[in-house]
């Protein structure tokens, strides 16, 4: 029993059990089983962001090509993991420099643009398998001579499994004694150093796909230099007025 006499359901947050408990007591209502069905949240938890070195020492220590190439793509282009993974060589304009990230969160589409040296980076690296369609093929297991690798990724029937890289980044993590992050960690970090830079918020709303702004706007909590950019504004406002 709770302090109010009703009943606590299990898995109940606190802040579910005192909705259950104003609707009983207060109210003098039976108890609604409807409270056992929501689920609230105590606490926003903001995602774990790397400073600029710690990305380039995290990339630094990333030996093998075939993972470093689509880690570096996730931050340089703000990816999702399983959208990297499932890039082919069609969504690739190379002309234009885009990046198309079919059928995402949402099920939306959506183009964003592709760095040159990154593209090179894409280049160079399909040009060692030429798979047909993945441009992240299945490693696989066996002989790792540069010329069986390259066979068995062409040949490979599905992309790289997203665990290949979420083990990696754990290791190297531990090996440079970085924060607790992941690889979702690197589209974070590339949307809090595009708002660094000064990029505008709808433009790192549409280049990460989201479509509400508020699920962008979690950033700004998580900059320094914009805060520090408005602290030098207010200085300047306040220093040209009358003393």
């Amino acid at each position: 029993m709770t302090g109010f006499g009703v009943q606590s359901n299990l898995g109940q947050t606190p802040a579910e059990g005192i909705l259950a408990r104003l609707w009983c007591e207060l109210l003098q209502r039976p108890l609604w089983r409807v409270f056992s069905q929501i689920r609230t949240k105590d606490h926003d938890f903001l995602p774990a962001v790397l400073t600029r070195q710690q990305v380039h020492d995290l990339l630094g220590s990333v030996r093998l090509r075939r993972y470093r190439t689509p880690i570096k793509l996730i931050y340089c282009c703000g990816l999702r993991l399983g959208e990297c993974l499932s890039l082919t060589i069609h969504d690739i304009l190379g002309e234009e420099r885009k990046l198309v990230i079919r059928n995402s969160k949402g099920h939306q589409d959506r183009v964003i643009p592709l760095p040159a040296l990154m593209l090179e980076d894409l280049r160079k690296y399909w040009s060692f398998h030429r798979h047909p369609r993945w441009l992240f093929p299945n490693v696989g297991r066996g002989d790792k001579r540069p010329q069986a690798l390259a066979e068995r990724m062409r040949s490979a029937k599905t992309p790289m499994p997203y665990s290949s890289l979420q083990r990696l980044i754990i290791v190297a993590r531990k090996q440079l004694n970085l924060p607790a992050a992941s690889i979702h960690s690197l589209r974070h970090s590339f949307a809090t150093h595009l708002l660094e830079a000064g990029a505008h918020l709808h433009t790192i709303q549409k280049l990460l796909g989201h479509k509400q702004i508020n699920s962008t706007m979690i950033y700004l909590h998580l900059t320094h230099q914009t805060q520090q950019d408005v602290l030098e504004l207010m200085d300047s406002l306040c220093g040209r007025l009358p003393r």
